[in-house]
């Protein structure tokens, strides 16, 4: 029988401590959520492993979907700089497992999932474990959840293509977003910050992680 709580150590010690991560708080949701409840059965023994693992194929042309590697979306949690006090709406929630980090991090969180079985695992995991301060709902990722903002922090859960400015209306004055822009290994990561009705960036490193459903910019005509 595998030592889960041995090898949630280890991935925090060999695979997130490394690359750079420092915040308490992060290291310390890592520790405490059980990634291995939110995989399928079968891929329970690699739960720990630092590689995406896929929890959905990809299907009527949307991408397969998956569980973010540990040490970059450790990396995005920590640019977040998420308090207690935050009011967060994560895009592409999936089986729940970066919205069960979240939980541990900020004071609610809005999870937001396109494909309806997903979020129904979503829901049912996030309530077996007590995460009670998520609510998980369903809609349009590029939409984020209008009816709750405006958010202390927006989290996106995948690679987008552009951020919608939809999404960024959805800040508090103040509020920060997260984003990697950019698909394979030229995707950098983002920091939004809103200020009035002026939405300033800043890019912080590379993180070639897995496309979400929803994000690509229209094709445009050329003549």
């Amino acid at each position: 029988m595998m030592d889960y709580a041995a090898a949630r150590i280890k991935m925090v010690d060999n695979q997130i401590r490394t690359t750079d991560v420092t915040s308490h708080s992060v290291l310390n949701a890592f520790h405490l959520v059980p990634r291995e409840v939110f995989v399928p059965a079968n891929l329970r023994p690699l739960a720990y492993i630092d590689e995406d693992l896929q929890v959905a194929p990809a299907a009527n042309g949307q991408p397969a979907r998956y569980i973010m590697e540990p040490s970059p979306l450790a990396k995005l949690l920590q640019l977040g700089a998420i308090s207690k006090d935050d009011l967060v709406l994560e895009i592409g929630c999936g089986v729940g497992y970066t919205a069960a980090i979240l939980s541990q991090l900020a004071g609610s969180v809005v999870a937001v999932e396109c494909d309806e079985a997903l979020a129904a695992k979503a829901t049912a995991t996030l309530a077996d474990l007590g995460y009670d301060n998520v609510a998980v709902v369903t809609g349009e990722l590029e939409k984020g959840y209008a009816a709750e903002a405006p958010y202390d922090l927006i989290f996106t859960n995948g690679a987008v293509e552009e951020v919608p400015q939809g999404l960024l209306d959805q800040m508090r004055e103040g509020g920060r977003l997260v984003a990697v822009v950019g698909y394979g290994n030229a995707a950098r990561a983002r920091l939004y910050i809103r200020s009035g009705d002026t939405w300033s960036h800043t890019e912080y490193f590379n993180a070639a992680i897995k496309p979400l459903p929803g994000f690509r910019r229209s094709a445009e005509f050329v003549f």
